[in-house]
Parts: structure tokens; C-alpha cells; sequence
């Protein structure tokens, strides 16, 4: 019987790099693949601690080079654009938070890159995600479950995977530590061994999001500060320079200490409340996808999450008419955005998630 072909997503980093290792000693055919998704020059990067960056490319042939593997190079840039960057963009000057790695994820990684990944002949893919996955006969279905290491966890990013797409990808280091992972890479002497963690956006090295959505779109007109009750503070200076939960650097006195409770973008105002007004009992979901059955047909009980490594807390999702999801707290819940991922968990296992609406 012939070995199973995967295409290993190598990043740069050392989780990826190890999966093609470890792939190899379970006797996998493997080979490896880079995104290049981005110049660095294009979002003013020289060095990065960012992935499918340039540098990131090299890191990746090296390792490569090393185990002995084929390795390729993908061109998504274009894609990238129009499903991360443009709707980074869109999403803040609509007044939420987006996720792009969210995006970059349900796009790129588990789509385009699947899909080319089978084109060439390859029967499946890896990533170096924390997550794991089980099949359940009973269902005849793929789960998604939740890495050992919860300070790791990545399953809050990888809610959107579809059935196909779990059947089609392995997750070689997604109940590993970190110490040991790097330990495997320092045993075979390769080059990312030591390489730190890239940032969350990677095309966003500095954190300044408003300086790169105004050099993508255009500059963000001032507007109202006011209070929940429409008591008017101050002005701000673009609802970009500002997140839901946000306490520092509004630039108005109070009192007592207030937080953004909600960004106005049709009246262009940013709506500050006191603590308490920042937590919310519930919020309505779309683009909702389910991994254990296919549609959500009845209110269930189970845990969400609307930020990333946030503690889930207890809910109950209803199924709407139009498609979306109400989710209904037990306990108030903090800083609920727009435009960030709610995302459903029953234990150690992703129920599935969607955009807060």
C-alpha cells in the first residue's frame, strides 16, 4: 500500500516544522508548503516575527532542506487581500473588531490551500494548530477538540472548519507542549529551534492598527464622545483609534472610570459607559458554521467564548429564522464585539461558532 501524501503548511515557525518531522517518523510521504501572502516591504517590515513573510519563506526552505523534503511556495497574495486585509479593513471603519486570522484561516489555509494541496496529489494536509481531532462513528463525523495546553489553544481560530476539511488535515503537535516541541527541533538541529511566536496580526508588526487601515482606506472623520445616557464628553478622533472594553487613552475626565461600550459608526459616536455597562447577557451570531451536525435546529445549552483564550461561559444558542444564532448568557459576559467570533464549546469540544452581528 502506498504512503499517504500530506502537504505540510510550514509557516517558518517550529510547531509546523516539527509536524513534518513527526509526520515523517509515522512513515507519511511528506512534503512542504509556504503562503507567501504579503511583501514584507508592503506593510513597512524589514525583520519579522510574523508568518509567510519573506523571511518566513527562507526559515521554512531551510527546514525543508534539512528533513529532506520537496517544498513549495504558494502565491495567495491577491487572496489575502481580498479575504484579510480588505475585510480587516471594512469591519473597523464598520465599527467592529475584526479577526483576521479567523479569515485567514477559513480562506487560505483550509481552503486555497487544501484545495491546491489536492491538485498536486496530495491525499491530505497538516498545521502546527493546538487543536486535535476525533471521528465519531455514531455520527459519521469529524470532531474538533480543544488542545490539552489551554494556555496554546487554538480551536477559538479554527471553528469554521468544515467536514471535509477536518477529514483532509492532521494536527501532528496539537497535544504537545511547547518545551517539548522545541525540544524535538533542537534534537534535529533545526533552524527556527529558538524562533519566537509570531504576532497574532501578522501583517500589523507594530500594533498600529489605525495608521494601517488610514494608509488602506482613508483618514476617519472626528466625531461625538458621549455617554450610554447622550450626555456629549468630547470629541474623538476616529472610531479606528478605539476598541469595545477600552478604559485607556479616550482622552476625556470623568468622575469615575468609563470604558467603550459601543462604536456608533452610522452617527460616527463612540459611546462610553461604567463598568457594569460593558457586560452584556446576549448577542445574535451569523455566518455560523456547526461541526457535530450540520444545523443548529433547537436551543441548546453548552459554553462560548467571544474573545480569543477568554474563559467560555455558560449559554443557550436558539436557532433564528433567517439563519443566525441568538446566544443568551447565564451571567453577564464582558466586552462583546462586533465583528469578533462567538464561538460554542461542550467540554473539550467545539460545537462551532460565528460573527457577532
Amino acid at each position: 500500500m502506498d504512503k499517504k501524501k500530506v502537504l505540510v503548511a510550514m509557516s517558518g515557525g517550529v510547531d509546523s516544522s516539527v509536524s513534518v518531522k513527526l509526520l515523517l517518523d509515522n512513515g507519511y510521504d511528506v512534503s512542504g508548503a509556504t503562503m507567501h501572502l504579503y511583501s514584507n516591504d508592503d506593510i513597512g517590515l524589514k525583520k519579522s516575527k510574523t508568518c509567510c513573510s519573506l523571511n518566513d519563506v527562507e526559515d521554512a526552505r531551510y527546514v525543508a532542506l534539512k528533513l529532506g523534503i520537496d517544498f513549495h511556495v504558494f502565491n495567495f497574495d491577491l487572496e489575502f487581500k481580498k479575504y484579510v486585509i480588505d475585510n480587516f479593513v471594512d469591519t473597523y471603519l464598520a465599527g467592529g473588531t475584526p479577526n483576521p486570522c479567523i479569515e485567514c484561516n477559513k480562506h487560505l489555509k483550509f481552503d486555497k490551500f487544501l484545495q491546491r494541496a489536492r491538485m498536486l496529489g496530495f491525499d491530505d494536509i497538516a498545521t502546527g494548530h493546538y487543536v486535535t481531532k476525533e471521528y465519531d462513528e455514531e455520527s459519521d463525523r469529524w470532531l474538533l477538540k480543544r488542545s490539552p495546553d489551554r494556555a496554546k489553544d487554538q480551536s477559538y481560530v479554527l471553528y469554521a472548519l468544515t467536514q471535509e476539511q477536518l477529514a483532509h488535515t492532521h494536527f501532528p503537535v496539537g497535544e504537545m507542549n511547547k518545551e517539548i516541541i522545541r525540544s524535538i527541533a533542537v534534537e534535529n538541529d533545526l533552524i527556527n529551534a529558538s524562533k519566537p511566536d509570531s504576532q497574532d496580526i501578522c501583517f500589523i508588526p507594530d500594533g498600529d492598527y489605525a495608521r494601517f487601515i488610514i494608509n488602506n482606506s482613508f483618514e476617519p472623520e472626528h466625531g461625538d464622545i458621549i455617554l450610554t445616557d447622550g450626555t456629549k464628553l468630547g470629541e474623538h478622533n476616529g472610531l479606528i483609534h478605539y476598541t469595545v472594553g477600552q478604559r485607556k487613552g479616550i482622552g476625556v475626565s470623568y468622575f469615575e472610570p468609563l470604558y467603550v461600550v459601543e462604536k456608533d459608526s452610522i452617527r460616527n459616536r463612540l459611546i462610553l459607559g461604567t463598568k457594569d455597562e460593558i457586560f452584556k447577557t446576549e448577542l445574535i451570531a451569523g455566518d455560523v458554521n456547526f461541526i457535530p451536525f450540520d444545523k443548529l435546529t433547537e436551543p441548546l445549552k453548552c459554553t462560548a467564548q467571544t474573545r480569543y483564550h477568554q474563559r467560555d461561559d455558560e449559554c443557550v444558542i436558539t436557532p433564528l429564522p433567517d439563519g443566525t444564532v441568538h446566544v443568551r448568557f447565564s451571567e453577564p459576559h464582558k466586552a462583546i464585539s462586533k465583528g469578533q467570533a462567538v464561538v460554542f464549546y461542550n467540554g473539550e469540544y467545539v460545537i462551532g461558532g460565528g460573527t457577532i452581528l
